[in-house]
């Protein structure tokens, strides 16, 4: 479920919908309004969860920061790579997961206009819905039927909602090959 708050991210997001061939859909609202059991979290390679959407989830979920922050610590050194991502419990029934994948590497960075974090963050939280196990060794398949992804660096990050969209879908390609 692709979400987006404003007009011009929605309208990018229609034009992913033409791009793949999938299970894909459109929300224009918050990602805290869709039945999913995931979120995405764009967040930084830190895990720390202070702007933009990431803190609308450390308010609605207490403890997903620290979460994310542990499991950055004990799987990647206290930093996840751009390009890579983690999955944790929120501490909530719905959404149950949150999937952390950054964007940036340092909190509230603005990226390039030519960024491919957008690409790599979508890859990262496709590849962990089609092979990432949760802790109990559940496939995150299994447990994750819908997941609600905002605009991955359109925000703080400041890339144009069409190259967010545009590569969200070569991920989407990518990982599952449907063009």
């Amino acid at each position: 479920m692709l979400c987006a708050l404003d007009e011009p991210l929605a309208r990018a997001w229609h034009t992913v919908l033409d791009a793949v061939d999938g299970p894909v859909r459109v929300h224009r609202g918050s990602v805290l309004d869709v039945v999913a059991q995931a979120v995405v979290s764009p967040a930084n390679s830190y895990g720390w969860m202070r702007g933009g959407v990431d803190a609308e989830y450390a308010r609605a979920f207490p403890e997903v920061e620290q979460n994310v922050r542990s499991a950055i610590l004990a799987y990647h050194g206290g930093e996840l790579p751009i390009g890579e991502a983690v999955v944790v419990p929120t501490g909530e029934l719905e959404p149950a997961w949150l999937i952390s994948a950054p964007t940036m590497r340092e909190p509230g960075e603005h990226l390039p206009a030519d960024t491919v974090h957008p690409y790599l963050a979508a890859r990262a939280v496709f590849l962990q819905w089609r092979e990432g196990k949760l802790e109990e060794g559940l496939d995150v398949r299994r447990a994750v039927d819908t997941i609600a992804m905002p605009g991955l660096g359109t925000g703080i990050g400041g890339v144009a909602p069409e190259t967010c969209a545009r590569q969200v879908a070569a991920a989407w390609d990518e990982v599952f090959g449907t063009r």
